[in-house]
């Protein structure tokens, strides 16, 4: 790790400078940021502390829905009542999300702004990525892609994104809030997240000059009756081979309206818009809500080692909307 300048946000303008001057990094929980120093993914020269802004760190609820300031952490959110009580997928998919004490740390701003854990993004040694070093090629192409994603992708990069909140917030259609100098500007979750195309380098709309301030979301019959389902490859906190998040209103017995949100298998949080449309009216036997969801996977795009993920992700979906259906409205 390189030696850096140090200093402390006495207020949001400042915070919001700082990120406009080159190699002047954000530090809050810092559970991302200084694994990047310490691999040499990022090395900056500034480190400006932003947990001194604790008007950012507040959790609000009322009856038109849920704000949760950036600087909040994981832990808290998880807990609060409110967010138990009418926004189960948040809770949920934080609790799998990272040890209790890695939640007591993290903030949500900096938990959205996670970059891919890509075993070549990681690596120790200098293997091609786009992420990384711009221009470099993507190893993936030609090496190991089991955990890499089959929605979303370019030739440039095949990396998923690792949020497993981010995944609920999308079902709920959650709108981050982005502090600038002019003032505030807001961005669907779902919009937030950037695929790679030509630039896999840029994973998010955020702009130097800016910081994710809050995240807003609404009160819904859907929200109450969400459910966030992770699949992962050992029992501890593990990164996602793929999860669900649903949110569902139910008409008796029938679906009036659904919400899916995927994680690990795409750049961002991925909607099945088409499968959301298809099980309107529908039940919850697992073969209409298979026949629902064909129309949406028809659009993936498996890679040599990671077809898998496409049988995988139908039965976590079909479950997780099972599960949501059988909870308390």
């Amino acid at each position: 790790m390189r030696p850096f300048a140090f200093s402390r946000a006495a207020d949001i303008p400042t915070a919001v400078a700082a990120t406009a001057q080159p190699g002047t990094a954000l530090i809050a929980g810092g559970t991302e940021l200084v694994n990047w120093m310490k691999e040499g993914i990022v090395v900056p020269t500034r480190l400006v502390d932003i947990n001194g802004l604790t008007e950012l760190a507040a959790i609000d609820a009322d009856p038109r829905g849920l704000r949760i300031g950036a600087l909040a952490r994981m832990s808290d959110v998880a807990e609060h009542e409110a967010v138990r009580r009418d926004f189960p997928a948040i809770a949920e998919a934080l609790e799998r999300s990272a040890s209790p004490q890695l939640r007591n740390m993290a903030s949500m701003g900096g938990n959205l702004m996670q970059r891919t854990r890509c075993p070549y993004f990681r690596a120790e040694t200098d293997l091609p990525c786009n992420k990384r070093r711009p221009g470099s090629g993507c190893a993936a192409l030609e090496g190991e892609d089991r955990s890499m994603a089959i929605f979303g992708w370019s030739e440039h990069c095949l990396a998923t994104h690792p949020s497993d909140v981010a995944v609920a917030l999308a079902a709920l259609d959650a709108v981050v809030h982005v502090r600038n100098t002019f003032g505030t500007r807001q961005v669907a979750l779902v919009d937030f997240y950037q695929l790679p195309g030509n630039a896999p380098e840029r994973d998010s709309v955020l702009h130097a000059g800016e910081i994710i301030a809050a995240i807003e979301v609404p009160a819904s019959p859907l929200a109450k009756r969400s459910h966030y389902l992770k699949v992962r490859e050992r029992a501890s906190y593990e990164f996602a081979l793929v999860s669900a998040a649903v949110a569902l209103e139910l008409d008796g017995k029938r679906i009036r309206q659904a919400h899916i949100a995927l994680g690990g298998v795409a750049p961002k949080p991925w909607r099945l818009t088409r499968a959301e449309d298809a099980l309107a009216g529908g039940s919850l036997e697992t073969s209409a809500l298979r026949t629902a969801l064909e129309e949406s996977f028809a659009e993936a795009k498996p890679r040599r080692h990671n077809g898998f993920k496409i049988e995988l992700a139908k039965r976590a979906v079909i479950r997780a909307l099972q599960t949501a259906g059988e909870k308390a409205s």
